[in-house]
């Protein structure tokens, strides 16, 4: 439970949110990274959307965090957190859910947005404007 405005709020859940399940099109990395018992702190309870410019959905279950697009309801990334630092990333490869083939970039995304959602508070405008740019200057394929 965390405080907001010295109000309790429960941790985000699944049925919280539309979520569809992760497609059978994936690929796995390994994300080594550390984090504290603050960062993790911040992340455990999740984040449900507030407005129509935060664009994530997340929640964990148990020490897996799931996120997901939040109009589309599409699962893009499950973190299986480890104690070594290691931990199991599952990304959506399907293209009509997600257009991203890169594992090299997904990994930076997914750095990005974890750096962004253990701030406390969570920043979703910042977020919004920080993907708008990236994808504004993302060469055409």
């Amino acid at each position: 439970m965390t405080k907001n405005n010295g109000e309790e709020i429960r941790a985000a859940r699944r049925e919280d949110w539309k979520t569809e399940p992760m497609p059978k099109q994936t690929e796995t990395f390994v994300l080594q990274r550390s984090f504290g018992d603050g960062e993790m702190k911040a992340l455990r309870p999740g984040h449900i959307p507030q407005a129509m410019e935060d664009k994530w959905f997340w929640y964990m279950e148990g020490s897996t965090l799931w996120a997901h697009r939040s109009w589309s309801g599409f699962c893009i990334y499950r973190i299986d957190f480890k104690e070594d630092g290691h931990h199991i990333v599952t990304v959506n490869r399907d293209p009509e859910q997600y257009g991203c083939t890169d594992t090299e970039e997904d990994s930076v995304t997914l750095n990005g947005l974890l750096d962004r959602w253990i701030r406390i508070p969570y920043d979703y405008r910042g977020q919004w404007l920080s993907e708008t740019y990236d994808a504004l200057k993302k060469p055409e394929k």
